[in-house]
Order: C-alpha cells, then sequence, then structure tokens
C-alpha cells in the first residue's frame, strides 16, 4: 500500500491512474482505521486514541516528497502519512490501540505508549546501528503537545553538523547533511 514517492519521472496514463486508486486506497483505510478506532476507545474496547481523520490529503503529498534519509518528527494524527510511506499496516494500527505487548504486533512501542505514537527503528535486533540514509526515519512520538519541535530542530541541526563539520563519520547517519528534517504539530501546540 506504499505510495511512490518518485514524483520526478515520467508517468503513463496508467501509471498516474494506479498512483490516483493507491492514493484514494491509502486515505479511505486511515480514514477508516481512525472511524473504526474511535468507535472501539468509545465503547471502552480500546485504552486510549487520538486519531488523523481529515488530515490524509496533506499526508499523501508529503509522503510523496519523503525520501530515504529523511526524519519526521510529528504528532500522533500522522497515522495516513505512515501508512503512505509503508511504515503502519492496519494491524499495526490496531495493535498499537489495543497496547500489545510484541514488538512484531505493534513495532512502534510494543505496547509501552499510547497509540499513535509512531517511529521507526534506528537499531537493529543485535543493537547495531542501521543505515539510517538507505530508510524512512521517523522519531517516536511523545504525548506533551509541541514536544516534538525540540526534537526536529535537532534533527535539522544534525544535518547542518554533518554538512559544514570536516571529519565527522556519516556512515549510517547522513548524506552530506542533504536529509531534510520534517515536522507536523497540533492547533493546541500553536498557541
Amino acid at each position: 500500500m506504499q505510495s511512490n514517492p518518485d514524483i520526478t519521472k515520467d508517468m503513463s496514463f496508467n501509471d498516474f491512474k494506479n498512483e490516483i486508486i493507491n492514493d484514494y486506497t491509502i486515505a479511505v483505510t486511515s480514514r477508516e482505521c481512525s472511524l473504526l478506532g474511535r468507535r472501539e476507545v468509545l465503547t471502552g474496547k480500546a485504552k486510549f486514541g487520538i486519531f488523523g481523520d481529515g488530515k490524509e490529503i496533506p499526508q499523501l503529498a508529503w509522503a510523496k516528497a519523503f525520501i530515504n534519509g529523511d526524519f519526521r518528527s510529528g504528532y500522533y494524527r500522522d497515522q495516513t502519512f505512515m501508512m503512505a510511506i509503508g511504515k503502519l499496516t492496519i494491524q499495526e494500527f490496531f495493535a498499537g490501540l489495543y497496547g500489545h505487548n510484541d514488538i512484531e504486533a505493534d513495532p512502534m512501542t510494543a505496547g509501552r505508549q499510547m497509540g499513535g505514537h509512531f517511529g521507526t527503528h534506528s537499531l537493529d535486533k543485535n543493537y547495531n546501528w542501521k543505515d539510517l540514509t538507505k530508510q524512512k526515519n521517523s522519531s517516536a512520538d511523545v504525548s506533551p503537545t509541541a514536544s516534538q519541535m525540540p526534537r526536529l530542530l535537532g534533527l535539522a541541526q544534525a544535518s547542518k553538523i554533518y554538512r559544514n563539520v570536516k571529519g565527522i563519520d556519516t556512515t549510517n547517519f547522513s548524506t552530506n547533511g542533504n536529509e531534510v528534517a520534517w515536522g507536523t504539530i497540533g492547533n493546541a501546540s500553536t498557541k
């Protein structure tokens, strides 16, 4: 279900049609997850949930520009984006909502945080650094409003340091400081 982020290549009509259908499928799937998830929370079957309905279209557009090596520091309404970059499935969404304690079921936090705290892993199963330049990265969300913004600035500052300071080993972390740090924030955090 991952969105195709290569927007620079020429597309045939069929490729364009398939891309539109794929985007529509992701948007509808994300919206239905929000609606079903809200029902599960309101009926007491799930612990807590905040959902991303209404944010589908901008998040699909964002996913098309987000490339390997980039970092996301967002908030709990970014579920459509995570689905579009292939880092969140329906099953994983609901595993997070129900607080499933298996890392295979809920790869974000294994039930240790609130559902919607989206993140990717920087370490492999042997606790070695992954090559972060070859994956789409998401810094795990935390609950306090706007707490993602200082981290976003830190990620951007790291890229600037990788670009401008000579002698730093950038292996696995940066491609000459060319990665982008992307962030999202909610209305409550902008006051």
